[in-house]
């Protein structure tokens, strides 16, 4: 019999893990009876009664486990450790909100059956804040443009993944680990299902648009050299004007000195100007510094506090990579 797991990444969900798992039992026991499975909450240290409940819901179902972080690790670091450690031939990653649908993952299944490597969720339209909603279709469209990476419009992780592309999860050593990224550039040839949507269930969003733009930057980051060259092209463009126009300034001063004789506001725009645009790619410049610090530090990307209804060899198998 073949084993599905699910992954969820967690934190301060304490209104969405009980039905989320009442809901994924049931099309297990319904539409999926034929296969085996397990459901892996990895939490990142949630703060209200997450992990109580985990702890329930691991006491009543043994096919329900637990992954406890000692510290918030973000979003971005905890769900990839926890899809290491799923043992299934194919993981389902979704999120505890319910805005990732549990119904599509009878149609994930299908189209593995069929063959396919990887199976994503492509959001046709949100719920979601139309702004939000807004500003990520424009993020995903410039990074596909400045990127070498043909990365997956509206994407967010939603997805099955076979145990051939979890393997290269679990070879990859990459602290700042861009999942939709990592799909986009070492995945196996996708099947994309396109689907709305929805808020949240309960509980408010933990994303902020610090954290979305924290988010952003590593995507910018890792797959793209385009602002670094638009910094060294913006440079020289701007030293051949700044000379002209320099050298304009002086011949129209020779010739209407009168006109010219009083006054700094030409020179201290221009140094503003000139300022604020070495300031912007010094920003730049600096996220590219800040990625490349935390790579060669190369920290492991959570640290757990425990485990729940884990066996012993899979603990040996996660402790070895």
């Amino acid at each position: 019999m073949r084993k599905i797991s699910v992954l969820i990444a967690t934190y301060n969900e304490e209104d969405n893990v009980c039905p989320l798992t009442e809901a994924l039992v049931e099309i297990f026991n319904t539409q999926l009876q034929n296969y085996d499975y397990e459901i892996v909450f990895i939490d990142n240290h949630s703060t209200d009664s997450t992990r109580k409940k985990l702890r329930e819901l691991c006491a009543a179902n043994p096919k329900v486990k637990a992954i406890f972080n000692a510290r918030n690790f973000g979003q971005m670091k905890s769900p990839v450790h926890g899809l290491r450690q799923t043992t299934g031939d194919c993981t389902i990653k979704m999120v505890a909100d319910f805005q990732d649908p549990p119904a599509m993952i009878v149609d994930f299944v299908r189209e593995w059956e069929k063959g396919a490597k990887i199976v994503i969720g492509v959001k046709t339209s949100s719920d979601e804040n139309r702004v939000v909603y807004f500003l990520r279709g424009v993020y995903y469209k410039m990074l596909r443009k400045i990127s070498d990476v043909n990365h997956i419009e509206q994407f967010t992780g939603f997805g099955l993944y076979d145990k051939a592309f979890i393997q290269v999860l679990r070879q990859l050593h990459d602290p700042l680990p861009y999942m939709r990224g990592i799909v986009a550039e070492l995945g196996f040839d996708y099947v994309a299902i396109p689907f709305n949507q929805p808020k949240r269930r309960s509980g408010k969003s933990k994303n902020n648009w610090y954290s979305l733009f924290d988010v952003a930057m590593v995507g910018i980051t890792s797959y793209s050299k385009v602002p670094l060259r638009c910094a060294t092209l913006a440079g020289g463009i701007m030293a051949v004007l700044s000379f002209l126009i320099g050298l304009l300034y002086l011949i129209l001063k020779l010739i209407f000195w009168k006109l010219f004789s009083a006054g700094m506001a030409p020179v201290v725009i221009g140094m503003f100007f000139l300022g604020s645009v070495q300031l912007l790619f010094l920003g730049l410049l600096g996220e590219y510094i800040l990625a490349i610090n935390t790579r060669v530090m190369d920290r492991p990307l959570v640290v757990e506090e425990e485990r729940i209804n884990f066996d012993q060899n899979t603990e040996e198998k996660a402790s070895d990579e």
